[in-house]
């Protein structure tokens, strides 16, 4: 199997997982899914160094959650939209069951800084300690965004505050 190749199957394997990390990352559906593709560029270009020997996952990861967190250091923020566009409402039976949405909408409203700790710490499983590491920050800040993140979290209005009302975070 050539290098190419290989690419295009860690690609074909690991795009749709890396696409729900950005999202997660990033707060934003196309965001997340630009996040991703400009990680696999990078991922792409140093390929021949982690590929056989190297963990291509952990590299792309690593860049995504550091791209995330410089992004939100920025006082530009890439788009701003000049006008709503209409959306056409389809509707979806699962809706009302579905907290995918309550999520990211709560997730969007923190910094970029908080929201990134909080992906790596709860739906990475990452320790504060490996989230520092990838960072490049202490323990003690990770702590405290996350900290400062769950505190916004629970004063928020809505069906997401209750749901965290009754869990134990």
């Amino acid at each position: 199997m050539s290098a190419p190749d290989s690419f295009a199957d860690f690609v074909h394997g690991r795009y749709a997982a890396l696409v729900r990390h950005g999202i997660l990352l990033t707060g934003d559906h196309g965001h997340g899914e630009d996040l991703a593709q400009e990680t696999l560029v990078k991922t792409h270009r140093a390929w021949s160094r982690l590929h056989p020997g190297g963990d291509p996952d952990a590299y792309t990861r690593r860049v995504m959650v550091r791209a995330a967190w410089r992004a939100g250091r920025r006082l530009w923020h890439r788009e701003v939209p000049t006008e709503v566009l209409p959306e056409h409402k389809t509707t979806d039976p699962y809706e009302p069951r579905d907290t995918s949405r309550l999520v990211l909408s709560a997730l969007r409203a923190l910094p970029a800084q908080q929201r990134v700790v909080l992906v790596l710490r709860y739906w990475a499983g990452l320790s504060e300690q490996e989230i520092a590491g990838m960072l490049g920050c202490s323990a003690g800040t990770v702590k405290s965004r996350a900290s400062r993140a769950i505190t916004a979290l629970r004063r928020a209005d809505g069906p997401l505050a209750e749901a965290f009302e009754k869990s134990s975070i």
